[in-house]
C-alpha cells in the first residue's frame, strides 16, 4: 500500500515528464529495498555481543564504526585496532560478536540476510541514524550486504580481503576444518592449557598449522562442570558452507551502493581476485582497493599499514 501510494504520488503535472519518471526511479528502487527488507525481517535478529570504543576526544558528531569479524574470529580479534581507530578518527568503534561466534547466541541459521537483520537490530538499539561498517571476510561480506540492503544506514564502507563475486576453492578445506574440530573430545579434568595443548595436536594431523592457534581461539571450558566446547557454532557453520557459493544470489537484485567504498586485501590471498574488479565495480561504483603484502588476515599481519589506510579513509571529508 505505501509504495502504491508513492507511485501516485509521481503522477505527473502538467509539462513535468521528467520529474515524474525521476519519481518512478525513486520508487522502484524503494520496492526493491522494501522487497528485500521483508525477506530478512522474516529472520529473528539476535542481540549482538559487543564492545564499545572511544578515544580521548570522541566527535558525537561523526558516524561510529561497527567492526565485523571473519570465520572463527571474534570481537576480541579487533579490539588493538579499534582502540587505534577510535582514537585516530575520533569516532565511537563497536566491534561485534556475528551470531555463531564469541559471546553471541547460537542459532540454527548463518547467511548473510540473518547477519544482516542482526546489524539493523544493533543499529535499531543504539538509535544510529547512520553508521560506517567493516568487515573481514565473512564479516565482510555481510557488511557488504547489509549496506546494499539498507544504504541510507551507510556513510562509508570497509571491506577487508573478500569480494562480492569472486568464489575462492576453499570450501573443501574449510569442511576439513569444521570435521576436524568436532572430533576433539578432551575429558574435564584437563586445564584449559592443557587441552588447548591435546587440540592443538589433534588438529594440526588435518589443518595447516598457520590456522591452529587462531582456531584454538574458541576452545573454551565451562567452569563448573570442565567441559570444553566450541565458542562458535561449529555444526551450523558447517552446514551453511554451500551457502557461501550463493552470495551472488542475496545481492543480485539490489541496486548498487554509490557512498564511498574501499577494499583492503592480501596480495597472497585467494579470497579477492584482480581480474574481478571491473564486477566489483558494478555492485560499488565508487569503490578503491588497497593490496597489501598479506595473506587473508591483512589487519593482523600489516597491523600500522592497514589502520593507517582505514583512518585516512574515515577521516576523509
Amino acid at each position: 500500500m505505501q509504495l502504491l501510494n508513492e507511485t501516485l504520488r509521481c503522477l505527473p503535472k502538467s509539462g513535468a515528464t521528467k520529474s515524474y519518471i525521476q519519481c518512478l526511479a525513486s520508487v522502484g528502487r524503494a520496492a526493491v529495498g522494501h522487497q528485500h527488507r521483508r525477506h530478512y525481517a522474516s529472520i529473528p535478529a539476535i542481540a549482538m555481543s559487543h564492545e564499545q570504543f572511544d578515544g580521548p576526544t570522541p566527535d558525537a558528531s561523526r558516524s561510529p564504526l561497527i567492526t565485523m569479524h571473519g570465520l572463527f574470529g571474534s570481537k576480541q580479534n579487533w579490539r588493538s585496532i579499534s582502540r587505534a581507530l577510535a582514537k585516530q578518527t575520533n569516532r565511537r568503534v563497536y566491534t561485534v560478536d556475528l551470531r555463531n561466534h564469541g559471546d553471541s547466541p547460537h542459532t540454527d541459521t548463518h547467511n548473510s540476510i540473518g547477519m544482516t537483520a542482526d546489524l539493523v537490530a544493533f543499529t535499531q538499539a543504539k538509535s544510529l541514524s547512520q553508521t560506517c561498517v567493516m568487515g573481514h571476510s565473512m564479516g565482510g561480506r555481510s557488511a557488504m550486504h547489509f549496506t546494499l540492503s539498507n544504504p541510507d544506514l551507510v556513510e562509508r564502507l570497509i571491506v577487508v580481503d573478500i569480494s562480492p563475486v569472486y568464489i575462492p576453492g576453499t570450501i573443501e578445506d574449510m569442511t576439513g576444518i569444521f570435521k576436524a574440530m568436532l572430533q576433539i573430545d578432551m575429558p574435564p579434568d584437563m586445564s584449559l592449557s592443557q587441552g588447548r595443548q591435546a587440540a592443538k595436536e589433534k588438529l594440526g594431523e588435518t589443518v595447516d598449522r598457520s590456522s591452529v592457534d587462531f582456531i584454538l581461539l574458541n576452545l573454551r571450558k565451562r567452569p563448573k562442570t570442565g567441559e570444553f566446547y566450541w565458542a562458535c557454532n561449529v555444526n551450523v557453520l558447517l552446514n551453511s558452507l554451500p551457502g557461501f557459493t550463493r552470495y551472488g544470489e542475496h545481492i543480485a537484485n539490489l541496486p548498487p551502493y554509490t557512498g564511498p567504498t574501499t577494499f583492503i586485501c592480501g596480495t597472497r590471498s585467494p579470497y579477492m581476485e584482480r581480474e574481478s574488479w571491473p564486477e566489483v565495480l558494478k555492485i560499488f561504483p565508487n569503490a578503491n582497493i588497497h593490496w597489501l603484502d598479506t595473506g587473508h588476515l591483512v589487519h593482523l599481519e600489516k597491523p600500522q599499514q592497514f589502520i593507517q589506510i582505514v583512518t585516512e579513509f574515515l577521516n576523509d571529508p
